[in-house]
Protein backbone atom coordinates (compact mmCIF):
# COMPACT_ATOMS: atom_id res chain seq x y z
CA UNK A 1 0.00 0.00 0.00
CA UNK A 2 1.25 3.47 -0.85
CA UNK A 3 -0.68 6.20 1.30
CA UNK A 4 0.13 9.10 -0.51
CA UNK A 5 -0.02 12.16 2.32
CA UNK A 6 0.52 9.28 4.73
CA UNK A 7 1.77 11.96 7.43
CA UNK A 8 -1.05 14.39 7.15
CA UNK A 9 -4.51 13.65 9.62
CA UNK A 10 -6.10 11.72 7.76
CA UNK A 11 -3.19 9.61 6.31
CA UNK A 12 -1.90 8.81 9.56
CA UNK A 13 -4.82 7.32 10.48
CA UNK A 14 -5.08 5.27 7.40
CA UNK A 15 -1.51 4.33 8.12
CA UNK A 16 -2.76 2.82 11.64
CA UNK A 17 -5.18 0.51 10.41
CA UNK A 18 -3.69 -0.43 7.84
CA UNK A 19 -1.03 -1.81 10.43
CA UNK A 20 -3.63 -2.71 13.43
CA UNK A 21 -5.20 -6.00 14.21
CA UNK A 22 -8.30 -5.25 12.53
CA UNK A 23 -6.41 -5.27 9.17
CA UNK A 24 -4.79 -8.70 7.80
CA UNK A 25 -2.06 -9.40 4.84
CA UNK A 26 -1.06 -5.97 4.57
CA UNK A 27 3.12 -6.49 3.53
CA UNK A 28 4.39 -3.23 3.49
CA UNK A 29 2.70 -0.03 3.74
CA UNK A 30 4.82 2.98 2.09
CA UNK A 31 4.29 6.70 3.76
CA UNK A 32 5.08 9.18 1.05
CA UNK A 33 4.73 12.80 2.46
CA UNK A 34 6.76 15.99 1.60
CA UNK A 35 6.29 17.15 5.29
CA UNK A 36 9.48 15.84 6.87
CA UNK A 37 7.56 17.07 10.56
CA UNK A 38 4.96 14.88 10.15
CA UNK A 39 6.82 11.96 8.74
CA UNK A 40 9.07 12.11 11.86
CA UNK A 41 5.91 12.42 14.21
CA UNK A 42 4.67 8.95 12.36
CA UNK A 43 7.71 7.54 12.80
CA UNK A 44 7.82 7.98 16.76
CA UNK A 45 4.02 6.73 16.93
CA UNK A 46 4.45 3.58 14.91
CA UNK A 47 6.79 1.08 15.55
CA UNK A 48 5.87 -1.32 12.72
CA UNK A 49 8.78 -2.35 10.28
CA UNK A 50 6.11 -2.73 7.76
CA UNK A 51 5.89 0.94 7.56
CA UNK A 52 8.68 2.76 5.27
CA UNK A 53 8.86 6.49 4.62
CA UNK A 54 9.47 8.44 1.42
CA UNK A 55 10.10 12.09 1.45
CA UNK A 56 7.84 12.87 -2.06
CA UNK A 57 6.45 15.76 -3.19
CA UNK A 58 3.25 14.70 -5.45
CA UNK A 59 3.48 17.31 -8.02
CA UNK A 60 6.70 15.34 -9.30
CA UNK A 61 4.73 12.94 -11.49
CA UNK A 62 7.47 10.95 -12.57
CA UNK A 63 8.63 9.85 -9.12
CA UNK A 64 4.99 9.31 -8.40
CA UNK A 65 4.66 7.03 -11.42
CA UNK A 66 8.06 5.10 -10.22
CA UNK A 67 6.83 4.58 -7.10
CA UNK A 68 2.90 3.87 -7.85
CA UNK A 69 3.77 1.33 -10.48
CA UNK A 70 5.00 -1.31 -7.70
CA UNK A 71 2.27 -0.83 -5.73
CA UNK A 72 -0.89 -2.54 -5.24
CA UNK A 73 -2.87 -0.17 -4.33
CA UNK A 74 -2.61 3.83 -4.51
CA UNK A 75 -4.31 5.46 -1.44
CA UNK A 76 -4.59 9.09 -2.10
CA UNK A 77 -5.23 10.70 1.67
CA UNK A 78 -3.94 14.41 0.26
CA UNK A 79 -6.22 17.38 0.86
CA UNK A 80 -8.23 18.02 -2.17
CA UNK A 81 -7.93 21.59 -2.23
CA UNK A 82 -4.18 21.03 -2.38
CA UNK A 83 -5.46 21.45 -6.08
CA UNK A 84 -3.59 17.75 -7.35
CA UNK A 85 -6.18 15.57 -7.19
CA UNK A 86 -6.87 15.09 -10.72
CA UNK A 87 -2.95 14.89 -11.61
CA UNK A 88 -2.46 11.81 -9.05
CA UNK A 89 -5.47 10.42 -10.20
CA UNK A 90 -3.99 10.50 -13.95
CA UNK A 91 -0.88 9.32 -12.20
CA UNK A 92 -1.98 6.63 -10.85
CA UNK A 93 -4.00 5.66 -14.23
CA UNK A 94 -0.79 5.95 -16.00
CA UNK A 95 1.19 3.48 -12.97
CA UNK A 96 -1.51 1.03 -13.86
CA UNK A 97 -2.20 1.50 -10.25
CA UNK A 98 -5.64 0.33 -8.47
CA UNK A 99 -6.37 4.07 -6.70
CA UNK A 100 -8.80 4.99 -4.09
CA UNK A 101 -9.54 8.48 -2.23
CA UNK A 102 -11.11 10.16 0.01
CA UNK A 103 -13.50 12.20 -2.13
CA UNK A 104 -13.37 15.25 -4.14
CA UNK A 105 -15.63 17.73 -3.01
CA UNK A 106 -18.00 17.30 -5.68
CA UNK A 107 -15.40 19.41 -7.66
CA UNK A 108 -13.41 16.60 -9.44
CA UNK A 109 -15.32 13.40 -8.92
CA UNK A 110 -17.51 14.55 -12.38
CA UNK A 111 -14.09 14.96 -14.34
CA UNK A 112 -13.15 11.82 -12.34
CA UNK A 113 -15.81 9.84 -13.51
CA UNK A 114 -15.04 11.35 -16.99
CA UNK A 115 -12.03 8.88 -17.69
CA UNK A 116 -14.04 5.64 -16.54
CA UNK A 117 -13.52 4.10 -20.30
CA UNK A 118 -9.48 4.69 -19.49
CA UNK A 119 -9.72 3.01 -16.69
CA UNK A 120 -11.35 -0.42 -18.27
CA UNK A 121 -8.74 -0.11 -21.05
CA UNK A 122 -5.85 0.28 -18.23
CA UNK A 123 -7.49 -3.03 -16.58
CA UNK A 124 -7.89 -1.46 -13.09
CA UNK A 125 -10.39 0.17 -10.30
CA UNK A 126 -10.22 3.85 -9.27
CA UNK A 127 -12.98 4.06 -5.96
CA UNK A 128 -13.82 7.72 -5.39
CA UNK A 129 -14.51 8.70 -2.03
CA UNK A 130 -14.01 5.48 -0.24
CA UNK A 131 -13.75 7.56 3.39
CA UNK A 132 -16.31 7.90 5.84
CA UNK A 133 -18.16 10.44 3.89
CA UNK A 134 -18.17 10.15 1.33
CA UNK A 135 -17.24 6.17 0.87
CA UNK A 136 -19.32 4.70 3.65
CA UNK A 137 -22.13 7.42 3.01
CA UNK A 138 -22.23 6.10 -0.47
CA UNK A 139 -22.59 2.36 1.19
CA UNK A 140 -25.49 3.26 3.53
CA UNK A 141 -27.37 4.65 0.00
CA UNK A 142 -26.90 1.85 -1.40
CA UNK A 143 -28.21 -0.69 1.85
CA UNK A 144 -31.42 1.73 1.87
CA UNK A 145 -31.65 1.21 -1.74
CA UNK A 146 -31.50 -2.83 -2.10
CA UNK A 147 -34.76 -2.84 0.15
CA UNK A 148 -37.04 -0.93 -2.43
CA UNK A 149 -38.43 -1.73 -5.46
CA UNK A 150 -38.72 1.92 -6.62
CA UNK A 151 -37.00 5.15 -5.00
CA UNK A 152 -38.31 8.40 -4.91
CA UNK A 153 -35.57 10.08 -2.92
CA UNK A 154 -33.14 8.89 -1.00
CA UNK A 155 -31.55 11.51 2.01
CA UNK A 156 -28.48 11.24 3.61
CA UNK A 157 -27.11 12.80 6.81
CA UNK A 158 -24.35 13.61 8.94
CA UNK A 159 -24.06 14.98 12.40
CA UNK A 160 -20.98 15.69 14.70
CA UNK A 161 -21.32 16.15 18.70
CA UNK A 162 -18.96 16.94 21.27
CA UNK A 163 -19.99 16.17 24.54
CA UNK A 164 -18.29 17.83 27.72
CA UNK A 165 -16.71 21.31 28.84
CA UNK A 166 -16.23 23.82 25.57
CA UNK A 167 -13.03 24.15 24.49
CA UNK A 168 -11.22 27.78 24.44
CA UNK A 169 -9.64 26.55 21.24
CA UNK A 170 -11.20 25.59 17.84
CA UNK A 171 -10.15 21.57 17.35
CA UNK A 172 -11.37 21.14 13.28
CA UNK A 173 -13.22 17.94 12.94
CA UNK A 174 -10.49 17.66 9.36
CA UNK A 175 -9.26 19.72 7.10
CA UNK A 176 -9.72 23.54 7.29
CA UNK A 177 -9.87 24.41 3.92
CA UNK A 178 -12.81 21.72 3.32
CA UNK A 179 -15.11 23.02 6.31
CA UNK A 180 -15.02 26.43 4.64
CA UNK A 181 -15.55 25.36 1.33
CA UNK A 182 -18.67 23.16 2.78
CA UNK A 183 -19.91 26.49 4.27
CA UNK A 184 -19.01 28.91 1.63
CA UNK A 185 -19.50 27.05 -1.68
CA UNK A 186 -23.16 25.92 -3.58
CA UNK A 187 -23.92 22.50 -3.39
CA UNK A 188 -25.19 20.47 -6.27
CA UNK A 189 -27.90 18.43 -4.89
CA UNK A 190 -29.55 15.72 -7.17
CA UNK A 191 -33.74 17.32 -6.62
CA UNK A 192 -36.34 16.67 -9.38
CA UNK A 193 -34.31 14.49 -11.74
CA UNK A 194 -30.90 16.33 -11.62
CA UNK A 195 -28.26 17.76 -10.45
CA UNK A 196 -28.99 21.08 -9.51
CA UNK A 197 -26.81 24.11 -7.78
CA UNK A 198 -27.59 25.46 -4.30
CA UNK A 199 -27.04 27.96 -2.35
CA UNK A 200 -24.67 27.20 0.64
CA UNK A 201 -25.97 26.67 4.17
CA UNK A 202 -29.59 26.19 2.92
CA UNK A 203 -31.76 23.20 2.80
CA UNK A 204 -32.02 23.89 6.76
CA UNK A 205 -33.85 20.66 8.43
CA UNK A 206 -33.95 20.17 11.71
CA UNK A 207 -34.63 16.45 12.73
CA UNK A 208 -35.28 15.04 16.65
CA UNK A 209 -32.30 12.56 16.88
CA UNK A 210 -31.55 9.40 19.56
CA UNK A 211 -29.64 11.43 22.72
CA UNK A 212 -26.79 12.78 22.61
CA UNK A 213 -27.80 14.42 19.75
CA UNK A 214 -31.25 15.34 20.40
CA UNK A 215 -33.07 17.85 18.06
CA UNK A 216 -30.34 18.11 15.54
CA UNK A 217 -30.42 21.25 12.37
CA UNK A 218 -28.95 20.32 9.09
CA UNK A 219 -27.53 22.13 5.72
CA UNK A 220 -26.83 21.23 2.42
CA UNK A 221 -22.88 21.12 1.86
CA UNK A 222 -20.70 21.18 -0.72
CA UNK A 223 -20.11 16.85 -1.27
CA UNK A 224 -19.78 14.27 -3.60
CA UNK A 225 -22.53 12.04 -2.81
CA UNK A 226 -25.41 13.75 -4.66
CA UNK A 227 -22.96 13.28 -8.18
CA UNK A 228 -22.39 9.56 -7.99
CA UNK A 229 -25.52 8.06 -5.93
CA UNK A 230 -28.61 8.63 -8.12
CA UNK A 231 -26.59 7.44 -10.99
CA UNK A 232 -24.96 4.33 -9.62
CA UNK A 233 -26.27 0.81 -10.85
CA UNK A 234 -29.64 -0.67 -8.63
CA UNK A 235 -30.38 3.42 -8.26
CA UNK A 236 -30.84 5.10 -11.39
CA UNK A 237 -33.17 2.19 -12.81
CA UNK A 238 -35.42 2.82 -10.02
CA UNK A 239 -36.44 5.80 -10.47
CA UNK A 240 -35.00 8.00 -7.97
CA UNK A 241 -36.37 11.54 -8.34
CA UNK A 242 -34.43 12.82 -5.19
CA UNK A 243 -30.64 12.55 -3.52
CA UNK A 244 -29.41 15.22 -1.09
CA UNK A 245 -26.37 15.60 1.46
CA UNK A 246 -27.03 17.39 4.41
CA UNK A 247 -24.43 17.94 7.34
CA UNK A 248 -24.32 19.29 11.14
CA UNK A 249 -21.26 20.07 13.16
CA UNK A 250 -21.01 20.66 16.77
CA UNK A 251 -22.81 23.76 17.55
CA UNK A 252 -19.99 25.82 18.60
CA UNK A 253 -18.05 24.76 15.93
CA UNK A 254 -20.55 25.56 13.27
CA UNK A 255 -21.09 29.19 15.14
CA UNK A 256 -16.78 29.54 14.31
CA UNK A 257 -17.14 28.74 10.95
CA UNK A 258 -19.96 30.23 9.94
CA UNK A 259 -18.11 33.73 11.56
CA UNK A 260 -15.31 32.66 9.89
CA UNK A 261 -16.84 32.50 6.20
CA UNK A 262 -18.56 35.51 7.43
CA UNK A 263 -15.08 37.48 7.95
CA UNK A 264 -14.02 36.47 4.29
CA UNK A 265 -12.21 33.10 4.56
CA UNK A 266 -14.57 31.22 2.30
CA UNK A 267 -12.82 32.22 -0.20
CA UNK A 268 -9.54 30.62 1.12
CA UNK A 269 -7.20 30.50 -2.22
CA UNK A 270 -7.82 34.00 -3.39
CA UNK A 271 -4.73 35.53 -1.53
CA UNK A 272 -4.87 39.27 -0.41
CA UNK A 273 -1.66 41.49 -0.12
CA UNK A 274 -0.04 42.27 3.42
CA UNK A 275 2.79 44.44 2.97
CA UNK A 276 2.91 43.72 -0.49
CA UNK A 277 3.20 39.57 0.77
CA UNK A 278 0.54 37.58 -0.98
CA UNK A 279 -1.15 34.96 1.86
CA UNK A 280 -4.13 32.83 0.78
CA UNK A 281 -6.57 33.61 3.97
CA UNK A 282 -7.01 29.29 3.74
CA UNK A 283 -3.01 28.88 4.82
CA UNK A 284 -3.14 31.59 7.15
CA UNK A 285 -5.70 30.31 9.18
CA UNK A 286 -5.06 26.20 8.68
CA UNK A 287 -1.34 27.59 10.02
CA UNK A 288 -2.88 30.12 12.89
CA UNK A 289 -5.50 27.17 13.95
CA UNK A 290 -2.61 24.48 14.27
CA UNK A 291 -0.28 26.74 16.21
CA UNK A 292 -2.92 27.36 18.59
CA UNK A 293 -3.44 24.04 18.92
CA UNK A 294 0.05 23.29 19.66
CA UNK A 295 0.32 26.41 22.00
CA UNK A 296 -2.57 25.75 23.89
CA UNK A 297 -2.62 21.84 24.07
CA UNK A 298 -3.24 21.57 27.53
CA UNK A 299 -6.35 24.18 27.58
CA UNK A 300 -8.39 21.65 25.40
CA UNK A 301 -10.47 19.59 27.67
CA UNK A 302 -11.29 15.83 27.63
CA UNK A 303 -14.62 15.85 25.26
CA UNK A 304 -16.87 13.00 24.25
CA UNK A 305 -17.13 12.71 20.53
CA UNK A 306 -19.68 11.03 18.84
CA UNK A 307 -20.74 10.66 15.47
CA UNK A 308 -24.07 9.67 13.33
CA UNK A 309 -24.56 8.59 9.83
CA UNK A 310 -27.41 7.99 8.26
CA UNK A 311 -29.48 7.24 4.45
CA UNK A 312 -33.56 7.78 4.75
CA UNK A 313 -34.91 5.71 1.77
CA UNK A 314 -38.02 6.61 0.26
CA UNK A 315 -39.79 4.13 -2.18
CA UNK A 316 -42.17 1.33 -2.42
CA UNK A 317 -41.39 -2.53 -1.95
CA UNK A 318 -43.91 -4.95 -3.13
CA UNK A 319 -46.14 -2.17 -4.31
CA UNK A 320 -46.39 -0.85 -1.06
CA UNK A 321 -44.61 2.39 0.29
CA UNK A 322 -41.77 1.95 2.78
CA UNK A 323 -39.32 3.56 4.14
CA UNK A 324 -35.73 2.11 4.59
CA UNK A 325 -33.60 3.62 7.25
CA UNK A 326 -29.50 2.72 7.51
CA UNK A 327 -28.12 4.52 10.43
CA UNK A 328 -24.32 3.72 11.73
CA UNK A 329 -22.96 5.52 15.02
CA UNK A 330 -19.90 5.75 17.08
CA UNK A 331 -18.73 7.04 19.96
CA UNK A 332 -15.74 7.51 22.41
CA UNK A 333 -14.02 4.25 22.91
CA UNK A 334 -9.91 3.22 22.60
CA UNK A 335 -10.47 2.97 18.82
CA UNK A 336 -11.96 6.55 18.09
CA UNK A 337 -9.74 8.24 20.70
CA UNK A 338 -6.42 6.77 19.26
CA UNK A 339 -6.27 9.47 16.22
CA UNK A 340 -7.82 12.18 14.44
CA UNK A 341 -11.60 11.30 12.64
CA UNK A 342 -10.75 7.73 13.27
CA UNK A 343 -13.86 7.17 10.86
CA UNK A 344 -12.28 8.55 7.39
CA UNK A 345 -9.34 6.77 8.07
CA UNK A 346 -10.46 3.41 9.30
CA UNK A 347 -12.85 3.73 6.24
CA UNK A 348 -10.31 4.07 3.67
CA UNK A 349 -8.15 1.63 5.07
CA UNK A 350 -10.55 -1.23 4.63
CA UNK A 351 -12.13 -0.16 1.60
CA UNK A 352 -8.13 -0.26 -0.09
CA UNK A 353 -8.13 -3.63 1.74
CA UNK A 354 -11.50 -4.83 0.27
CA UNK A 355 -11.00 -3.64 -2.84
CA UNK A 356 -7.66 -6.25 -3.67
CA UNK A 357 -9.60 -8.74 -2.16
CA UNK A 358 -12.42 -8.72 -4.46
CA UNK A 359 -12.53 -9.71 -8.18
CA UNK A 360 -10.59 -7.00 -10.24
CA UNK A 361 -13.31 -4.22 -11.61
CA UNK A 362 -11.87 -2.28 -14.00
CA UNK A 363 -13.20 1.25 -14.53
CA UNK A 364 -14.14 4.17 -12.16
CA UNK A 365 -16.55 3.87 -9.59
CA UNK A 366 -18.94 5.30 -6.54
CA UNK A 367 -18.21 3.14 -3.20
CA UNK A 368 -22.42 2.51 -3.93
CA UNK A 369 -21.02 0.85 -6.97
CA UNK A 370 -17.87 -1.18 -6.20
CA UNK A 371 -18.83 -2.35 -2.01
CA UNK A 372 -20.85 -5.36 -1.13
CA UNK A 373 -22.89 -4.12 1.80
CA UNK A 374 -22.56 -6.75 3.95
CA UNK A 375 -18.94 -7.37 3.26
CA UNK A 376 -18.46 -3.27 4.07
CA UNK A 377 -20.85 -3.62 6.97
CA UNK A 378 -18.44 -6.81 8.52
CA UNK A 379 -16.04 -4.15 8.80
CA UNK A 380 -17.74 -1.82 10.35
CA UNK A 381 -18.54 -3.82 13.13
CA UNK A 382 -15.01 -4.98 13.22
CA UNK A 383 -14.18 -1.64 14.43
CA UNK A 384 -17.09 -1.24 16.82
CA UNK A 385 -19.45 1.26 14.85
CA UNK A 386 -23.02 0.60 15.44
CA UNK A 387 -24.70 -0.48 11.97
CA UNK A 388 -28.91 -0.39 12.10
CA UNK A 389 -30.76 -1.18 9.34
CA UNK A 390 -34.67 -0.45 9.52
CA UNK A 391 -37.18 -0.91 7.20
CA UNK A 392 -41.08 0.82 7.73
CA UNK A 393 -43.88 -0.49 5.03
CA UNK A 394 -47.56 1.50 4.93
CA UNK A 395 -49.62 -1.75 5.13
CA UNK A 396 -52.78 0.66 3.85
CA UNK A 397 -51.02 2.45 1.35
Amino acid sequence: MVVLGGAGLMGAGIVRDLVSEQSDGINEVIVADNNKTGIDRLKKSIADIRVKYIELDVRNNSLMQELLSNADMCINSVPTFAGVQMEIFRTALAARCPYIDLGGMGIYTRQQKADHDKWVDAGIAAILGAGSDPGMSNVLCKAVAEELDTIEKINLYWAGKRVGVESPVIVPLYNVKTILAEYYHPSHQFLNGKLTETPAQTGKETILLTEPFGATEFMYSQHSEPATVPFAKGIAEKGIQEMTWKLHLPDADDTVWKSLVKAGFGEFDDAVSIDGTAIKPGDFLTALIGRNLERHADKIPQQSDYQIHFAVGAGKKNDLRTTATCTVTSGPDDFFSEYHDASTSMNASFSAQLALLQENQPGVWGPEEFFDVARYFDELKKRRFSVKLEVHIELLS
